[in-house]
């Protein structure tokens, strides 16, 4: 199972043991002045507000919610939070604002301080044990005979853990890899499995556009894309030509998608009865983008109108043309 590369609240597979604590035994019924006390929590949990900071850990990443405490966040401030993976260092892109409790996941975890130089200093020094890391890791997957592809290693802001990021077409057991590459780093280590868009996501490229890859540029998430979204579009279904570099359907399939849905929606489709200035006739051809529909007329000429001139009389008749014509025009009267 891969996971995202962005994902800071995940639990990820490491060489330690994961253990889980059981609050009470479920075999035992909590009391029924627990059980009251419990619902008076409950009740005195309205949604309300709560003030945040967004911050970035990197540069198309999520952005995540923080508790700034009594610290006043401007955006581009670079500060050091505390995570579940540990201490990060992160950048501000969201300033103190207040939003609904309903908007946060909980817990919200705090801002422990604004980063100084020393803490930039620390950062940047371990960018450059990241690119040692790598190299390291890379050669020990050779040593181990691995199938797998390494994509990318980083270390956590306190150098308590050292996370390695790689993609396999199978599922891959590392476990002797994970306990070799402990003892070289004297460190928890993490190896996490991910997809093939975050994938193309990390390592960047240039588009059949002839453009940065918008996953490494702008895009934060990845969204569904479809090949209904391809054919609503009237492009060619050559995997070869609506495939990004990740060799999945391209993210931008889906930009436009609304608009077409709406135009498509809008516009008579093939095979609807219409009446124009010029009498009834069938739709053989529509294109939702300009409104312009091609219709064949009862006297068999064949003219252009525009969607806005015409009225629906049906749509999608699976009745014969002439019969289609006369009952909707005769409806119509």
């Amino acid at each position: 199972m891969t996971e995202n590369i962005d994902e800071r609240f995940e639990p990820a597979v490491s060489e330690e043991a994961v253990s889980t604590d059981t609050p009470f035994d479920a075999g035992t019924e909590p009391s029924e002045d627990l059980t009251e006390e419990a619902m008076a929590e409950e009740a005195a949990e309205e949604p309300g507000e709560v003030e945040i900071v967004g911050v970035k850990f990197r540069e198309t990443g999520k952005t995540y919610y923080f508790s700034p405490g009594e610290l006043r966040c401007t955006v581009g401030m670079p500060v050091i939070v505390e995570t579940a993976r540990g201490v990060e260092y992160g950048y501000v892109t969201i300033e103190n604002s207040v939003v609904s409790t309903a908007n946060i996941v909980s817990p919200l975890r705090s801002v422990i301080r604004k980063a100084d130089e020393s803490d930039t200093a620390r950062y940047q020094a371990n960018k450059k044990l990241e690119a040692d890391a790598f190299e390291i890791c890379r050669k020990k997957i050779e040593d181990h005979g691995l199938d797998m592809k390494l994509i990318d290693a980083e270390y956590t802001f306190d150098n308590s853990k050292l996370l390695f990021y790689f993609s396999a077409d199978i599922r891959v057991d590392f476990r002797e890899l994970v306990k070799d590459l402990a003892s070289v780093f004297k460190t928890r280590i993490e190896l996490r499995q991910i997809g093939i868009r975050d994938e193309a996501k990390l390592m960047g490229g240039l588009g059949v556009c002839g453009m940065p890859l918008c996953c490494s540029t702008f895009l934060t998430d990845f969204v569904q894309v479809s090949i209904k979204m391809a054919k609503e579009q009237n492009l060619s279904l050559n995997s070869s030509k609506i495939s990004g570099t990740c060799g999945r359907l391209m993210c931008c399939l889906r930009y436009e998608h609304e608009s077409y849905e709406r135009e498509i929606a809008a516009t008579p489709p093939a095979d609807s009865v219409v009446k124009t200035a010029e009498g009834v006739g069938v739709v053989i051809e529509s294109s939702p983008l300009t409104g312009n529909l091609k219709v064949k007329l009862n006297d068999g000429d064949t003219k252009t109108f525009h969607r806005d001139t015409v009225t629906v009389l049906s749509r999608h008749s699976k009745k014969a043309p002439e019969q289609q014509d006369q009952e909707s025009e005769e409806d119509w009267e």
